[in-house]
């Protein structure tokens, strides 16, 4: 791996970039990344195919109702709260096609002063420049313009720099909302939950900034200075092909509760009533009609918890 170092125009001679140069260089990188990503995800109802994306929200409800013409069923015979699962698998990882076009005629790519000249970078020398720390920017486990394109999970379907995804959330976490079970309407509606939190993926959006584009050799042999179009396009096009394609390790893909990878965003967690011998009820309808119920009870508490990780391989 070739690192070099650009050289770009201070206003009246050339210099090397400086780390905040190329800071801002990779953050312009990452907002034309975000304008075309090659790795995307989409939200559905169902069917979803991202690795480890099949969680469980668990709660409890109410144990089937008894009745008893000769007096109340016991609590011994009457059914305990039980658990019910509802799994979601709403996140689809998509893959693009892509190519590289451009051709390295010898000049296209950013100049640097080989110690005795300016020289253009050879392809290489532009990817392990540029494209590869930006991807490593890219997966951080942060939500910063620098991770443009990229993707974090959120409590809040509005986040700002931000954008959201889908106004379907990725997972809700519910409870038995125990103020809606009465006595007095035993028979009751075992499952009666309650939302607790829902959450959301969004994309992060990307920003150009302050920069100062790199300088090339132009056609006729003289120094020019990109355009922020012109390096633009050139950093897009080599971010998503390898974002996708690389086999050093700089593909970008995500996952829940992988091995690898960075967590992004809030963690997803699934919480219960921590429920107990269930709270049982009765309820006198009339000499032939004693009816008994065991609703759910207990203090909220976390069973699960599940982390979405953006990682490269």
């Amino acid at each position: 791996m070739t690192v070099r170092v650009p050289l770009v125009y201070n206003g009246s001679q050339l210099q090397q970039m400086k780390t905040s140069d190329l800071d801002n260089i990779y953050r312009v990188a990452a907002y034309y990344y975000s304008l075309s990503p090659s790795r995307t995800l989409t939200v559905s109802g169902s069917g979803g195919n991202l690795p480890g994306g099949s969680i469980d929200d668990t709660r409890l409800q109410a144990g089937a109702a008894s009745t008893s013409s000769g007096g109340f069923p016991s609590e011994a015979t009457t059914a305990e709260p039980s658990e019910v699962t509802v799994t979601y698998n709403r996140i689809t990882q998509n893959t693009a096609s892509t190519s590289i076009s451009t051709s390295d005629t010898g000049k296209t790519f950013p100049i640097y002063w080989n110690g005795t000249q300016v020289q253009a970078m050879t392809e290489q020398d532009f990817i392990d420049t540029f494209v590869l720390p930006t991807i490593n920017n890219l997966v951080l486990g942060t939500t910063t313009s620098s991770q443009a394109g990229t993707y974090h999970i959120a409590t809040s379907d509005s986040v700002d720099g931000s954008t959201l995804v889908s106004s379907t959330p990725v997972f809700t976490d519910t409870r038995a909302d125990t103020s809606a079970y009465s006595a007095d309407s035993i028979e009751e509606t075992q499952d009666q939950p309650t939302t607790i939190t829902n959450y959301y993926l969004h994309s992060i959006d990307g920003e150009v900034g302050t920069y100062n584009p790199p300088i090339f050799i132009d056609g006729s042999n003289n120094l020019k200075q990109y355009s922020t179009a012109e390096i633009g396009a050139l950093l897009q096009e080599y971010i998503k092909h390898h974002a996708v394609t690389s086999s050093a390790g700089y593909q970008i893909s995500y996952n829940i509760d992988g091995s690898l990878g960075n967590a992004r965003g809030s963690a997803i967690v699934n919480t219960r009533l921590t429920g107990g011998s269930g709270n049982y009820q009765t309820r006198f309808v009339d000499a032939n009609d004693y009816r008994a119920q065991e609703f759910p009870d207990g203090t909220p508490t976390t069973a699960n918890t599940y982390t979405f990780k953006i990682q490269k391989s």
